[in-house]
């Protein structure tokens, strides 16, 4: 019998992008059994938005921060498996479809994650990521999780989680502000099963933070927090930039 999916959005100040991904929501081949929409403190028009949006459940979270949010979306969320998506992300029609299909194909994963395709980025800096989505992360994937059994590769705007794993590992570290989260979620679901590394269960997403931050700047913010995160067990940095600002 297939396992239910829900989608957990989290939102804070999304008004201009939320449309797009929650419409590409809509179109999913495989259709999400629910669509839960957390709105994180926003202050535009992102929660009358979602509310307007038919089939998705919105749930106000007033305390900022994006671990908080995945926290409350994991609480509010019904389905067995928790697919996680951010507000600045697009998903292929068959998104879901390939999820359930790893999820199906596997030994019972603790969680399926895909990487990421940018859909407002220039040509070097898409063919940048497509590298890296097909060279150094699955090999980074590979080394920390079945040589090293230390953790694992987890998009954090892409993953889907069965609940009753997230529930092992005591949930989200709400503790964690933003950088080394899905470094941190990736660890300790490790521990308790396997974390699978699809390539065909991409998703795109906004290139915003590159273009406001620089590319070599997010991309050692990203890796030093990974590698604090699998080698400390916390991230290196404490705050972050929000970009929206």
């Amino acid at each position: 019998m297939p396992l239910t999916i829900s989608v957990v959005v989290c939102a804070y100040n999304e008004e201009r992008l939320l449309p797009a991904c929650l419409a590409t929501l809509s179109r999913q081949s495989r259709p999400p059994d629910e669509i839960v929409v957390v709105n994180n403190a926003s202050t535009d028009g992102t929660r009358a938005i979602a509310a307007s949006t038919p089939g998705v459940k919105v749930v106000d979270e007033p305390r900022k921060g994006l671990v908080i949010a995945r926290e409350t979306g994991r609480r509010h969320a019904r389905g067995e498996l928790l697919a996680f998506l951010d507000a600045d992300c697009q998903a292929p029609d068959t998104w879901l479809e390939r999820v359930e299909a790893e999820f199906g194909r596997r030994s019972r994963p603790a969680a399926v994650t895909g990487c990421y395709r940018f859909h407002d980025w220039d040509f070097t800096g898409r063919l940048l990521i497509r590298l890296y989505d097909y060279t150094l992360a699955p090999a980074t994937h590979f080394l920390a999780q079945r040589v090293l059994r230390m953790g694992a590769v987890l998009y954090g705007g892409n993953f889907t989680v069965h609940r009753d794993a997230l529930e092992a590992i005591g949930g989200f570290d709400t503790t964690i502000e933003f950088h080394g989260e899905d470094s941190n979620v990736g660890r300790r679901l490790a521990k308790v099963g396997t974390v699978v590394l699809s390539p065909r269960c991409f998703i795109y997403t906004s290139a915003r933070r590159y273009k406001a931050m620089g590319r070599i700047r997010v991309l050692w913010l990203y890796t030093s927090n990974f590698v604090a995160e699998i080698f400390r067990h916390r991230p290196r940095d404490i705050t972050h930039e929000d970009i929206r600002n």
